[in-house]
């Protein structure tokens, strides 16, 4: 079995060997459930294709106006960078600058990048520089929310449908093609596939022997003896990819704790304060989080409402109270349901991104709502406090490593060993603490 299918999961810190997984199947960590490996098939030439077809289609949905605004004769058209535009000037930079980055910079790296590194695969050739771009394509998967942005114009249009007549433009569609197409290249891009075609940066790595000192990387799996990491100054990194190396993520707890803290201390003057004021026909009307789910309500969109109370409301501070259990679980050395656990924190990362769609409808009605004293929107300091609650309790997630949460199990079953031998009490065959190593993960056809 050689080296690269020894995987150490990076949920629950199992080491385990894998066969290959069969055809369109998948492989699940044995002890946790997460997903390890993934067949792909045709996995370069389709990722490659719907990459291509995603930069037409972000260049078509960034070139021309998604949105028009028509009210008694006067007119207003929105592209993707107008709100950015408008925020700016504003005074609001920090908002523009992640309205940017997670509508429009990241998604466009990401493709560029993707291109970049499939190009030279396709035509079997391996330039040094592939791996870096590579992990950067990975870093910023995450924080491309074109999806989040969609919904945010849902509910922006929503909003403005009784006040005037709004007109999709052609980048419109172009936008929620690209959308479609961006989660299919991601679904059918094998990171396996490309990291095995990596050589490693050193001398031969031996196989890893029974008690050796190993290290994980996080970003292409690599797993290898501590003595094989190439040193940089204090910093071991992987021979494969030139990450730094660590066994767990650097004070996890502290820098979850900081950021959660901050993210409560944001989250009242989120709720509290109005995040944007609307001026129509010499009305002003300043609107809340709660207030515009209200809105929303009043209209008989309860699908949408239900949608932004959850995703604006309800997941920030779910998220916040979840990892604040996971941190005390660690810190009292809860041995209770590592699984469940496993999986809340799993849920915690996935659903963060979505709490932006206020910041988009926002965006979007800034940039959209331009009519002086007849229509006009402007954002107020409630954005602010609501996009760092945002921002900061995905860098929470991130900065949590859920395998903290198995390690006290290995703590006990290493005690329990040490018990064993030395006659205390009877051995304890599949304990808590005890490490498994079959020949393959849980295979999901």
């Amino acid at each position: 079995m050689p080296y690269d299918r020894l995987t150490e999961c990076l949920e629950c810190g199992l080491l385990q060997r894998n066969r290959p997984p069969p055809p369109g199947g998948s492989i699940r960590c044995v002890r946790c459930g997460s997903l390890l490996h993934r067949d792909r098939p045709d996995s370069l030439n389709r990722t490659l294709a719907l990459t291509v077809a995603g930069i037409v289609l972000f260049i078509l949905a960034n070139g021309f106006p998604f949105l028009s605004f028509e009210m008694q004769g006067n007119l207003t058209q929105t592209t993707l960078l107008s709100g950015v535009m408008e925020l700016q000037s504003a005074g609001y930079g920090l908002i523009a600058a992640v309205v940017f980055f997670t509508s429009v910079l990241a998604p466009g790296l990401q493709l560029t990048l993707l291109l970049v590194v499939l190009i030279p695969l396709a035509l079997d050739r391996l330039p040094p520089w592939l791996p870096r771009l590579f992990r950067l394509v990975r870093t910023l998967a995450p924080w491309g929310m074109m999806d989040v942005f969609m919904l945010g114009i849902l509910v922006s249009v929503v909003k403005l449908s009784e006040r005037a007549t709004i007109v999709p433009g052609a980048s419109l569609f172009a936008f929620g093609a690209l959308i479609l197409v961006l989660a299919a290249a991601q679904a059918a891009l094998d990171p396996d596939l490309i990291w095995s075609r990596v050589p490693l940066r050193s001398d031969p790595v031996r196989a890893i022997r029974p008690g050796d000192d190993h290290l994980a990387c996080d970003v292409c799996e690599l797993v290898i003896p501590r003595a094989s990491a190439n040193l940089d100054g204090r910093h071991p990194r992987c021979p494969r990819c030139t990450d730094v190396l660590h066994r767990r993520k650097p004070y996890s707890l502290q820098r979850t704790w900081a950021l959660i803290l901050a993210a409560f201390v944001f989250y009242i003057p989120a709720n509290l304060l109005p995040i944007m004021t609307s001026t129509s026909l010499g009305y002003v009307q300043s609107d809340t989080i709660q207030s515009g789910v209200v809105y929303l309500l009043s209209q008989g969109m309860w699908p949408l409402a239900l949608i932004v109370f959850i995703a604006s409301i309800l997941v920030p501070i779910l998220k916040l109270l979840i990892l604040v259990f996971l941190l005390l679980s660690v810190h009292f050395r809860w041995a209770w349901s590592p699984r469940e656990r496993t999986r809340l924190y799993r849920v915690t990362e996935a659903i963060g991104r979505w709490s932006m769609v206020d910041i988009y409808v926002v965006t979007i009605l800034v940039a959209l709502v331009r009519l002086g004293n007849l229509a006009n929107v402007q954002v107020e300091s409630g954005a602010i406090f609501f996009c760092a609650v945002v921002v900061l309790t995905m860098f929470a997630a991130m900065s949590f490593d859920p395998r903290l949460i198995w390690d006290v199990l290995e703590r006990e079953g290493e005690h329990d060993r040490d018990r064993e031998r030395s006659g205390t009490v009877a051995a304890r065959p599949g304990g808590p603490g005890f490490r498994v190593h079959p020949p393959g993960g849980r295979s999901d056809p």
